[in-house]
């Protein structure tokens, strides 16, 4: 690809911190074909390959245009043809131009009300109407279509680089899904801010943190991430879990970036964002019958709530509570704030007592889904284990129960239920999960031909879904976190966790961005557990290798080094930097 250099074009997302300096960027890029057919006698398809937003160039050069041209824009295909009647909110479109002689002319997609006019997040006017799709017909050109005569003009955030993040592994599969899922993160950054999808093109908190975490494993720069959060805090939406992951979001920033003054600057908005409001005399946050009815969201969709059973009490609601206070608490230590983090946190430990006297079913290990009802779910119970409110002995109980139930949520709740398992002792059925046979994985996305993950597993489990939505792209963050094993340890990544979780893999190998510069790990396991480690300067590691079974020694360079046996992990007593390999047997 290269970009497109008809002219300079580039969209400013200006932020609405005091500062006021920090900007994000969209761009075109121009795209060739990578295959041209005869669809029909006139009719040529073009395939891009994966889906983009963009709209056409037609560059006639040497053929004298004189006829009308219709172009056909599609996200799907059926029987070899552009799908002219698509399910639900894919795409598809249809423009009859008029080309003079050999000048050139961007076609684009006529406006819908729903998704290129305000409120949704728009575009840059002079770029014509973006939508998503791989597929063209062009009916009526009078000769041979040549890949140099049309182009994709694709948009894109500027600072994404294509090799800043790498993933390969032992399972081809589980890299196709990595695949999917990280071009997902690039190709939805075509509105300056993380939006939903297609089909209302708007900011939503829920989708925005799940960007976020999988942006930052393909591009280390803040400023999309921070542009959205600025227009969230001006466009707030509705569901009662979606607040509280604005504080998600401002903690995630603080790790990666180690910025006290964008925090500092947002920092008493913040404060808004706890569900306060609704904290009763014991604590815990209730629910009104209007709130149950229309606010407290669980999953989305509905059929996708394990049976969700809703009360004044809800457990997944003062699970989001409880993590935004602990975050809340860490934030303003962060920013010398001692009073108010010390206030935060005595409200979170003295609610979380709350919260397990109440909510947590001791006959069976589990949680119920509010105060009232003895109904347990999926939901109630993957939230607190990946918030960390399972007390530690409780943990191996409700993991080991979610991991038999399987993915009974959606692809949003995916991002957590993984994250519980992974963070649990339960990576081989995270990583089975992600590749699962059936129609409740990514590997079905990736069998189905998508290029750009689904806002749901399938069409029957939403009927309007789109099929670019970026909160379906959790293994874009996961599998670096969690299986490459590399997460900040310190605010800013000046300390790095490395902690392989490799579930039933032998082999992986990636690199991901990081404000300090590329980090690289590899690994292997078979007899011995082999990882070699490259930190960029200005970075140290905390290295902690999975304890394979008769492991009694590891080795850095070659030389032994000390290291602890805590549970299932070894840890190396120092830090590392460099490039340094460690084995353990």
């Amino acid at each position: 690809m290269r970009k497109w250099d008809l002219s300079v074009l580039m969209f400013g997302v200006l932020l609405g911190s005091a500062a006021g300096q920090d900007a994000a960027s969209i761009h075109l890029v121009e795209q060739p074909p990578v295959a041209i057919s005869k669809a029909a006698p006139d009719v040529f398809l073009v395939d891009f390959g994966q889906v983009a937003f963009g709209n056409l160039l037609l560059a006639p050069a040497n053929v004298n245009l004189s006829g009308p041209i219709t172009v056909r824009f599609g996200e799907a295909l059926k029987n070899g043809r552009v799908d002219r009647l698509p399910p639900g909110s894919v795409r598809y479109a249809e423009v009859k131009v008029a080309p003079k002689g050999t000048q050139n002319v961007i076609v684009a997609p006529p406006a819908e009300e729903r998704n290129t006019l305000a409120p949704a997040v728009l575009s840059p006017a002079p770029w014509g109407v973006l939508m998503p799709f791989r597929w063209v017909e062009v009916e009526g050109w009078p000769t041979k279509l040549h890949p140099e005569q049309i182009r994709r003009r694709a948009a894109f955030d500027s600072t994404w680089a294509d090799g800043a993040a790498t993933f390969h592994s032992s399972d081809p599969m589980l890299d196709k899904v990595w695949n999917l899922c990280h071009n997902s993160i690039k190709a939805t950054t075509f509105a300056g801010v993380f939006v939903d999808g297609d089909r209302e093109r708007l900011a939503y908190e829920a989708d925005a943190y799940l960007t976020q975490l999988s942006y930052f494993a393909g591009d280390a720069d803040p400023r999309m991430s921070r542009a959205t959060f600025d227009h969230l805090m001006k466009f707030p939406t509705w569901p009662s879990e979606w607040a509280p992951q604005m504080v998600f979001m401002a903690y995630t920033d603080w790790m990666q970036t180690g910025d006290t003054a964008w925090l500092a600057a947002h920092y008493e908005g913040l404060k808004t964002k706890l569900l306060d409001e609704r904290v009763g005399p014991d604590g815990l946050v209730l629910s009104t019958q209007n709130l149950i009815r229309h606010g407290d969201i669980v999953d989305w969709p509905k059929p996708e709530r394990d049976g969700y059973v809703f009360t004044s009490v809800n457990t997944v609601v003062n699970a989001f509570h409880l993590r935004a206070l602990k975050e809340m608490g860490q934030l303003a230590e962060a920013l010398g704030k001692t009073n108010e983090a010390e206030k935060f946190l005595d409200r979170e430990r003295t609610e979380q007592a709350t919260f397990q006297k109440k909510l947590f079913d001791p006959a069976r290990g589990l949680y119920r889904d509010g105060v009232g009802t003895d109904h347990a779910s999926l939901h109630a119970n993957l939230f607190p284990l990946a918030f960390g409110i399972v007390p530690a002995d409780k943990r191996p109980r409700v993991a080991q129960w979610l991991a038999g139930r399987g993915m009974a949520g959606s692809v949003y709740a995916a991002q957590y239920l993984l994250e519980g398992l992974f963070e649990n002792g339960e990576d081989a059925v995270a990583l089975a999960l992600m590749t699962a046979p059936g129609d409740r994985s990514w590997r079905h996305m990736v069998d189905s031909d998508a290029t750009i993950t689904w806002e749901a597993w399938d069409q029957k489990y939403k009927p309007n879904q789109d099929w670019n939505h970026a909160w379906g792209a959790a293994p874009a963050n996961l599998l670096p976190r969690f299986v490459l094993g590399a997460q900040p340890l310190t605010a800013g990544w000046g300390r790095a966790l490395i902690q392989p979780h490799p579930g039933t893999l032998s082999m992986v190998e990636g690199r991901m961005p990081t404000p300090h510069g590329e980090l690289s790990v590899r690994w292997t396991r078979g007899k011995t557990f082999i990882l070699t480690l490259t930190v960029p300067a200005g970075m140290t590691a905390k290295v902690e290798l999975p304890a394979l079974e008769g492991a009694s020694e590891i080795l850095a360079d070659g030389a032994p080094v000390k290291a602890q046996r805590e549970g299932q992990w070894w840890t190396l007593e120092k830090d590392l930097s460099g490039t340094v390999t460690i084995e353990e047997r």
